[in-house]
């Protein structure tokens, strides 16, 4: 599908270009303090590593989610679950696949070097994670302890992608920063990357700005425990997170390219994660001599990191402390017992506990029919800073995939900005799942705008999947010169003390400013009329002074035409944002023909859509091009509710019409 020219007439274009997001860390108290870490005793015994922070984590967003219950609840609400479970065969023996996306994140870095770990040590850590939780006999996994279990909890990479399209279950994504913070992975990381966390367990590689941490994870929530409101307000962050060099195991590292550190190499990190996500907890109960309410592992005294397993335990001293059980700190050859009560407890967990329950109908593991000649093409993020005083056209970088059987070695690339079109001839080889990156060269007179790139042959054939070879972007390339009278509309989240926000013009001068603002529980949305010059170029920046940006908290902000077609629009930052923009005004012929609005945006579950008859269809793009949903406008609405929270783009044609709006899902 092109881009038809009638997308561009407008009362005016509105090009926007984003700035570098700038990243920061700082120590906070009182509404979201950072993430507490262990004690200097603690760090000295573990020579300095910080083997989880999965409960601090969840300390965490109790304290953001005042609805989330606490650990008490928890255990109130699935004790008698778990003894329902152990009384249901029927229900509890069945073996269950959790299909598995992994999002390998880095910031440019070439396939194999460190953060962007390769495929194989990828699929190493399901494999480990298979050998785990499976008992399978003669692997690492395996125990003969008379309480070891089989969980019956496996995993698989996905085949299928939330588009429909074939995926090995691998999501590379440059995210252009070299290391994270966990309060940044979770202010904008995951909810820039997540998949459908009912259809897929989210899996986060990455490089932590603590280099001593291994990994952590999100406990699984509960909707239904009386007393509480129904909470799904962290589903957008819901999944494990590691290190990239503690992610898989060099068991498996036949190619000597696996980028792992001894001795958390063997991919017991992730299993000790994923444990968490499905419900287990520190077999010491993160107390002295605490309970992690699983009565078949010893009570222990405290973390272990030697693998002794002379150990007396806290109540019964002729009894040992389990110290090969995966819920402990021991490294990770020690590792390999799951027991009969953390099997009981997993599925309790996996048959009640809202999105495990829905990850168990999950078919995102069952592979689609594959065509040989599949190609799928990706854009790739510019991490470099493109501003409204770009003198020439930049370059569009993409990602060439081959989802085809036979090996890939040429594809032609065909791509339009506003009606400038442009061919790509590429020539390679890339195996099944396999890519390359590829540059597209833009015409000097290109100017910012909708793109459209696709993939007509492969292999000197018709490619013969279209759904993940036809992209939309925003190009980011020469400004476009733009006048209008627009409107400004910010959503900020209750830490309003936290938020400002400048407009400034060529000279440096502030035109429009705002914030701090109050802190407020529900604040109203403001809004502001700007009245832009012409052949001006202006620079917005949004700030945060946390660095936990608006979006986990509800916030966003857009800039939209007078007719309420929203031109700039943004949610996920840290600890700011910066767009570029310029401003002119088209012709009279032009500025009278009606155009399409969407409202409300942010949306939650109904996308209303105004001036459009009903013969108009719609398709939505995801932030990544990938084509979501598609079909008539009945009664001038189209039902998002079941979208995750996110970024998209809807085509809106009517007639001989056709607009592209960004809309975000809240």
């Amino acid at each position: 599908m092109n881009i038809k020219s009638t997308i561009f007439k407008t009362a005016v274009l509105f090009a926007f270009y984003s700035g570098g997001m700038v990243f920061g860390q700082s120590v906070k108290t009182g509404k979201n303090a950072e993430f507490s870490h262990p004690s200097a005793e603690e760090l000295a015994r573990a020579g300095g590593v910080e083997r989880c922070s999965s409960t601090e984590y969840e300390e965490f967003l109790q304290k953001h989610f005042p609805g989330r219950m606490t650990a008490d609840q928890f255990e109130a609400w699935i004790t008698p679950l778990i003894e329902k479970e152990r009384n249901n065969k029927s229900q509890s023996g069945n073996i269950v696949t959790i299909p598995v996306v992994v999002h390998v994140i880095h910031a440019g870095q070439a396939y194999g070097v460190a953060p962007n770990i390769v495929d194989e040590q990828v699929q190493s850590q399901i494999t480990v994670m298979n050998q785990d939780f499976r008992r399978l006999v003669g692997t690492p996994g395996f125990n003969s302890n008379p309480v070891g279990a089989d969980t019956q909890i496996q995993f698989a990479l996905a085949k299928v992608d939330p588009a429909g399209n074939p995926t090995n279950g691998i999501n590379r994504v440059n995210l252009c920063q070299a290391n994270w913070s966990q309060a940044l992975i979770n202010s904008f990381v995951k909810p820039e990357t997540i998949w459908d966390p009912t259809l897929y367990m989210n899996m986060w590689s990455v490089q932590f700005s603590n280099t001593g941490l291994l990994g952590y994870a999100q406990f699984p929530s509960n909707s239904n425990l009386a007393g509480l409101n129904a909470n799904g307000g962290e589903a957008y962050t819901d999944g494990v997170v590691a290190n990239y060099a503690t992610f898989g195991s060099s068991d498996f590292n036949t190619t000597g390219t696996f980028l792992l550190s001894a001795p958390y190499d063997k991919g017991r990190t992730m299993t000790h994660e994923v444990g968490h996500f499905l419900g287990l907890r520190h077999i010491w109960g993160d107390a002295t001599c605490g309970d992690d309410f699983c009565a078949d592992t010893p009570t222990a005294h405290t973390s272990n990191y030697t693998c002794n397993p002379s150990i007396p335990s806290c109540t019964v001293p002729s009894v040992f402390e389990m110290v090969q059980n995966y819920m402990d700190y021991t490294n990770d050859t020690c590792m390999n017992i799951y027991t009969v009560n953390q099997k009981d407890r997993i599925t309790a967990v996996m048959n009640n506990s809202p999105r495990r329950l829905e990850l168990k109908a999950s078919t995102k593991d069952v592979a689609i029919p594959l065509f040989p000649n599949d190609a799928e093409v990706k854009l790739e993020r510019e991490c470099t800073t493109i501003s409204c005083t770009t003198p020439t056209a930049q370059s569009v970088k993409v990602s060439l995939y081959n989802r085809g059987t036979a090996v890939m070695t040429s594809a032609v690339i065909n791509y339009t900005v506003n009606n400038l079109s442009q061919t790509f001839n590429w020539t390679g080889s890339l195996a099944q799942d396999k890519y390359a990156i590829v540059t597209l060269p833009m015409p000097t007179n290109a100017s910012g705008g909708y793109m459209n790139i696709t993939v007509p042959t492969v292999n000197g054939v018709a490619d013969q999947r279209a759904s993940n070879s036809n992209i939309f972007v925003n190009y980011m390339g020469a400004p476009t010169r733009l006048n209008e009278n627009v409107v400004f509309n910010l959503q900020r989240d209750q830490y309003g003390s936290e938020t400002s926000w400048t407009l400034k013009n060529s000279a440096g001068v502030t035109v429009y400013s705002g914030g701090p603002y109050t802190d407020q529980v529900n604040p109203p949305l403001i809004t502001q009329n700007w009245t832009l010059n012409a052949n001006e170029c202006y620079t917005f920046v949004i700030s945060d002074s946390y660095g936990d940006g608006i979006y986990p908290y509800g916030g966003f902000y857009n800039v939209q035409s007078t007719t309420g077609s929203t031109l700039v629009t943004g949610s996920h930052f840290a600890t700011s944002q910066t767009k570029y923009f310029k401003i002119q005004t088209l012709g009279t012929s032009e500025a009278t023909k009606n155009t399409f609005s969407i409202y409300p945006n942010p949306a939650t579950d109904v996308l209303n859509i105004k001036n459009v008859s009903d013969k108009a269809t719609f398709e939505i793009h995801n932030a990544v091009g990938q084509l979501v949903k598609a079909g008539n406008i009945e009664n001038a609405q189209v039902n998002v509710a079941d979208f995750v929270k996110g970024v998209y783009i809807i085509t809106v044609s009517d007639k001989n019409l056709a607009e592209r709006l960004k809309f975000i899902k809240k």
